[in-house]
């Protein structure tokens, strides 16, 4: 990106967050005060360089992009406008740690990714003899972040830290949100259309976590030359023409039978003026014994406890961007409608398009005082193959607050309300509309302590669809221009790539192991020789009976080396719980060639929050 904005006129500058890479200090977190400070400082220093006009922006995709609302919250004067791709406003609704106030496995798969990087050093080649006590002073105040996550399991003030939703208006620069359907972030660009008070504008397209230009599944765009576009009209004062386009641009996907890999998603582009849009109308369907019918039901009991793999055909919460290779989609959701309670419409007599979230109230009750709501909406196809369109969690002590959660009282009937993931998505005609109902979704959230049987109230509980008609003018939008970018670092391949994924049953226990083997391969950057190679092993154990058996471990692996300077830190985490609290064991291993410098373990015992 950033030789690409240099070629058209643009200082680019690319920092290293304090204590990563080649920065000196320390990252203790995620986001924290001093990171943001530091980046305010770094734009107060960038405006007062001679070959600056005093006009900045900034870019950036997944904590990138998290970080640029964050700064930009901070009012830097010099900051006119930012570009957020793949991010979020709120750090406890939508990132890898809580969904629906339910504990995400991604937690596991980030958090012991991200304190393995927390261990690797600077270059020798960059920051000269310092690196050894700069990597020292790493090592020395490294401590697993998953701990320290797991111990705010409410929505504190920890993670209020950084939600620019706590405060829209504290944005005055001009907001540019992008995001992808299959992404696990696609939800903050419609509420921050809704909340931000700046200048602002929108683009989701079928993408998983990446840039449009090389995210799939495709159609990919020409993404570096529409933030050209964004950074001429607001830091050159050049009319491109941008502001006077739509608000937001989605692709509106089109029917698919279900698959793990999608290299490209049919479609087309619609798009909105404004954001909640006066065109998308609610069209209520309420739940009746098996079915959804436009009118109220037949009044029914219907009771469900799901087998404990229920969500194994989920796929990645948060695909990589890796469709055409990653086996990272949802799997044909017969497997876990099998343990569902299912409704289905009736064949449709025309064409449904939807775009933004489907709204679900429920009536139900509990004979537990925890538990979990899991809602999937679905396109039931002719042949009985079911690709899943949406999806939400509740954990049902936080039906009211995320903040201040309350233990349900069993046999009490509780008025449940909840979004499911904003979509765009074509129903065709002749298929179903399916909503299914499970009490737990392995191994995307971690399961309640005990497993609850529920009861929903079929003649008081429905779904609200925000229904799209097409509109002739969205024929008439322009195309975006091919992908454009900057030549690419040069590199050889020494390993390639390889990602599997396997799900296993042992029959003797009824122990059921998601395994997920990931192994970026070796890499060498031409320019300099030095190779890197990444591996990260997940393995997600459950039993369909016993929720308290459920077990979450990950190893990752980053080595680097260039002649004799040969690093290597490998982490290993396990997350284990029972009734009353989780148990985090942590090891860490640093070699600096054959040489081991650094090794340490960390066992911590956390309670449960009505998690």
């Amino acid at each position: 990106q950033h030789p690409y904005f240099a070629h058209h006129g643009y200082a680019s500058v690319r920092l290293d967050t304090r204590g990563a890479g080649e920065s000196e200090g320390v990252m203790l977190d995620e986001y924290t005060q001093a990171e943001l400070e530091d980046g305010r400082d770094a734009i107060a220093w960038l405006a007062a360089q001679p070959w600056c006009t005093g006009k900045l922006g900034m870019i950036g995709g997944s904590w990138g992009g998290f970080n640029a609302l964050q700064v930009a919250a901070m009012r830097p004067p010099a900051l006119k406008a930012i570009v957020t791709a793949v991010s979020t406003d709120d750090r406890y609704a939508d990132d890898m740690h809580f969904m629906g106030g339910a504990l995400m496995n991604d937690m596991m798969s980030w958090g012991q990714q991200f304190f393995t990087q927390l261990g690797r050093p600077p270059d020798p080649a960059i920051v000269g003899e310092a690196w050894r006590s700069m990597w020292a002073e790493r090592l020395a105040a490294i401590e697993p972040v998953i701990g320290k996550w797991l111990r705010h399991q409410r929505r504190d003030a920890f993670w209020r830290h950084g939600s620019v939703c706590e405060d829209y208006g504290a944005i005055t620069a001009a907001v540019y949100a992008v995001g992808g359907w299959v992404d696990g972030y696609s939800n903050a660009i419609f509420r921050l259309l809704a909340g931000l008070t700046a200048p602002k504008k929108a683009l989701v397209g079928p993408w998983g976590h990446g840039r449009p230009h090389y995210a799939l599944p495709g159609p990919q765009i020409g993404y570096l030359q529409e933030c050209l576009r964004w950074w001429d009209h607001w830091l050159k004062d050049i009319d491109t023409g941008i502001m006077r386009e739509p608000m937001l641009r989605a692709w509106m996907q089109e029917s698919v039978p279900p698959s793990t890999r999608l290299t490209s998603r049919p479609g087309r582009w619609v798009a909105e003026a404004s954001w909640p849009s006066p065109y998308i109308t609610a069209q209520r369907l309420w739940l009746s014994p098996g079915a959804l019918t436009a009118q109220p039901g037949h009044a029914a009991a219907l009771t469900i406890r799901s087998p404990g793999d229920v969500g194994i055909a989920a796929g990645e919460w948060c695909p990589y961007g890796l469709g055409g290779v990653g086996d990272d989609l949802p799997m044909d959701q017969r497997l876990d409608d099998a343990g569902s309670l299912v409704f289905d419409s009736a064949p449709l007599g025309e064409t449904l398009e939807i775009l933004g979230a489907t709204r679900c109230t429920i009536e139900l009750d509990s004979d537990r005082s925890c538990g979990q709501l899991v809602l999937r909406l679905s396109d039931l196809r002719p042949d009985g193959a079911v690709t899943r369109v949406s999806y939400a969690i509740l954990n049902l002590s936080h039906r009211d607050s995320h903040a201040h959660p309350t233990p349900l009282a069993p046999g009490q009937r509780y008025r449940i309300t909840l979004a499911l993931n904003e979509i765009a998505h074509v129903f065709p005609r002749d298929h179903r509309l399916r909503i299914a109902i499970s009490t737990c979704y392995w191994p995307v959230v971690w399961p309640a302590p005990e497993a609850a049987t529920l009861t929903i109230h079929t003649d008081r509980s429905w779904i609200e669809l925000p229904v799209r008609m097409p509109r002739a003018e969205d024929a008439e939008l322009p195309d975006f221009l091919a992908v454009e970018t900057a030549p690419k670092t040069a590199t050889t391949e020494l390993r390639p790539a390889t990602i599997e994924r396997h799900v296993t049953t042992d029959i003797a226990t009824g122990e059921i192991t998601y395994t997920i083997l990931r192994d970026d391969g070796a890499t060498r950057l031409d320019a300099t020789g030095t190779v890197l190679e990444t591996r990260k092993d997940l393995r997600y154990r459950t039993h369909c009976d016993d929720p308290l058996a459920t077990r979450a471990e990950g190893e990752v692996v980053y080595a680097l080396s260039r002649g004799d300077w040969q690093p290597r830190i490998r982490s290993r985490g396990v997350l284990t719980a029972d009734r009353d609290a989780f148990t985090l064991q942590t090891d860490l291993d640093v070699h600096d060639g054959d040489r081991r410098i650094f090794a340490r373990s960390w066992t911590e015992r956390i309670a449960r929050d009505l998690i």
